[in-house]
């Protein structure tokens, strides 16, 4: 089963749920690993993302094979 379905057949289940606590306990876990994923990251990691992302916002932009040929 692709990811994408997996989304499809999760969206399908919470539709059907009428249960907020369950409801309640699905958000906490999704919120909950997104922060978790923030946390891991260094100062040094943050700080290029917050420049990448400035960047991007500019309309400037790399691609991938012209990434991939400078870390390689």
């Amino acid at each position: 089963m692709g990811i994408q379905t997996s989304k499809i057949e999760l969206a399908k289940l919470i539709l059907n749920l009428d249960n907020p606590t369950i409801l309640n306990k699905i958000k906490e876990l999704i919120i909950g690993t997104q922060k978790d994923f923030e946390n891991t990251l260094t100062a040094a990691e943050k700080e290029e993302i917050e420049i990448a992302l400035s960047q991007l916002n500019k309309g400037k932009r790399t691609s991938f094979d012209s990434f991939m040929a400078k870390v390689s």
